[in-house]
Parts: C-alpha cells; sequence; structure tokens
C-alpha cells in the first residue's frame, strides 16, 4: 500500500492514449481540478494525494508514492503560496517549495515519468515597464519567489526535458482565493478598497488545469508562461467580480500599495504581467480572456 493511502479517482476507461498521473497538492484549488478533469477524460488512471497525504518535503514519502504507482506523468501542484506567512517561516518555504521540487524530480526520473510543475510570476521583481517573457532576467523580492525559483532550478537541473508552468492570480471554485474574498466583502456592503499598482494576469484553475494536462500529457518540454488573457489592477480585478455578482462596481475604491494597514509583510512586484510568449510563438492556442472564467466561476460561487 502505498504510503498515505491516495486513492485512484480515474481509470482507464476509454481508446484515448491511456496515461497514468500523480498530482500533488491535489487537495489544493489548482489540484481539485486538475483532478477532476482528468478523471473526466475517461482514459486516465490519476492518483491524487493531498498535502496531508504525500508531505512533497518527505524525500522517503516522495519516492515511496511514486516508485509504487509508477505514472507516466506527474503534475505537481502541492506548494506553500502563503506569501507573507513565507517571510517569518522561509525554511518551511525552502523544504516545500524547492526541496518538494527537488525530490519530485528525483521521483519522477526514477520512473521515467514526465514532469509538470507549477511556478509563479513572483520570480520577477515587477520593475519592467512591459509584460514579462519567458526569457526575462528574474529577481525575486519575497521568500515565496525565492523559493518556487528555488524550485524551477531544481526541476530543470534534475530533469531538463520537464514542463515548468510559471502562471499568477491563481482563482477558482476551491480554496481560498481574491474572488471569494471579495464576494464576501461585497456581500457585507462598501466601500472596499484594493491596491491599483499592481498590475498582473488573473488566472482560473478550471482553464490552467487543461493546459498542463495539455502540455504534460505531451511531454512538452520548457518553460512556459501560462495565464488567462488580459492584464489588470487588483482594483479593476475586484470591480469585475462585484459586477459579476450584480453588485455595484462603484463600492470598491482604489487605493495605494502604500495606503495598506497593517503593511503586508512581503513584497509584491509591482508588474507582474505574464507574455504567454512560448505558447503563443509556438503556436499553443492561449487561455480565453479572465473575464469568461470569472463570469462562471462568479455564477457558480453564488449560485
Amino acid at each position: 500500500m502505498v504510503p498515505g493511502q491516495p486513492v485512484v479517482v480515474g481509470a482507464a476507461q476509454s481508446s484515448g492514449a491511456f496515461v497514468r498521473i500523480l498530482i500533488t497538492g491535489a487537495g489544493g484549488q489548482l489540484g481539485t481540478d486538475i483532478v477532476q478533469l482528468a478523471a473526466r477524460d475517461g482514459h486516465h488512471d490519476v492518483l491524487a494525494p493531498t498535502s496531508t497525504q504525500l508531505d512533497v518535503g518527505d524525500r522517503d514519502s516522495v519516492l515511496a508514492n511514486v516508485t509504487a504507482f509508477r505514472p507516466h506523468l506527474v503534475v505537481h501542484a502541492a506548494a506553500w503560496t502563503a506569501v507573507d506567512a513565507c517571510e517569518s517561516d522561509p525554511d518551511r518555504a525552502w523544504r516545500v517549495n524547492a526541496l518538494g521540487c527537488r525530490y519530485v524530480a528525483e521521483a519522477a526520473r526514477a520512473v521515467d515519468a514526465h514532469l509538470a510543475a507549477v511556478s509563479t510570476d513572483y520570480v520577477f521583481d515587477g520593475l519592467s515597464p512591459v509584460p514579462y517573457t519567458e526569457w526575462d532576467q528574474t529577481n525575486p523580492l519575497s521568500m515565496y519567489g525565492k523559493s518556487k525559483l528555488a524550485g524551477e532550478y531544481e526541476v530543470r537541473f534534475a530533469l531538463p526535458d520537464a514542463t515548468v508552468v510559471r502562471t499568477s492570480w491563481v482563482c477558482g471554485q476551491h480554496g481560498s482565493n481574491m474572488v471569494k474574498t471579495v464576494l464576501r466583502l461585497a456581500a457585507g456592503g462598501g466601500p472596499l478598497r484594493f491596491v491599483d499598482d499592481q498590475h498582473g494576469c488573473p488566472t482560473f484553475t478550471s482553464d490552467l488545469a487543461g493546459m498542463l494536462l495539455r502540455l504534460g500529457i505531451s511531454r512538452r518540454p520548457g518553460l512556459f508562461h501560462v495565464t488567462n488573457q488580459g492584464a489588470t489592477t487588483w482594483f479593476e480585478f475586484a470591480r469585475d467580480v462585484v459586477g459579476a455578482a450584480g453588485h455595484d462596481r462603484s463600492m470598491v475604491e482604489p487605493i495605494s500599495t502604500s495606503d495598506l494597514n497593517p503593511p503586508r509583510p512581503a513584497p509584491r512586484p509591482a508588474n507582474s504581467v505574464l507574455d504567454n510568449a512560448a505558447l503563443r510563438l509556438g503556436g499553443v492556442p492561449l487561455l480565453a480572456d479572465f473575464h469568461e472564467p470569472l463570469e462562471r466561476t462568479v455564477k457558480a460561487l453564488i449560485a
């Protein structure tokens, strides 16, 4: 029996290509959508350990799970994403986000599985006046960003043919995220204040999950920026969420990052807009404009 007893949630039932997939962090907001999408495909076996069942910072546990299941593809979605908490506990950030990638990559290599690992826009310092491509210089400001960049290094050192996907401003129907926060605050009435000097691309897990599986199953190597299309600020995004829920958009008011009280422990990049250049130039269709999945997600959450 595999330690932690994660369950197989899919089975080979269709005539499609059989792929055995192990998904780390399967209980998180992104992992949940990856599991559901892979299982719906019908021709995959999916082993879906949560972070409680599989601690990616435990080398022995990672090796035992992966070598017992012997997947063709590992989608590494597990991470410690509490940006501010990472500042006060760097050892945990390094252990989960950096060493976790080392151990998952080592295990994937041992069974000749392709690895698709998830990284972040926070590997950049936000000083660029234009969107960041995959080939721009990294310079993370926060411990979270530093630990995630270290995870990228670990993956690409152990498995040069791995898929590394940087994404940003992740939201969805599961877990904690900005859409849910805005809806909760809006239900209590305004005004709501959000920063208008941090720019990025919202990315919805239902769309991101599909691209991760597409790149991973096709064993497409390299570094990719994957976001829903459309850049915005947290202020404008909050207004879009409020509007999609049928509230008055004017209840959301702009403030600057310097006005936050109390200030956030971890610095955020002022511009973390990701140009999906590797997909775009490689002829891979990009994800939809973020307003489309935003409308779907808000309707589902308030139904």
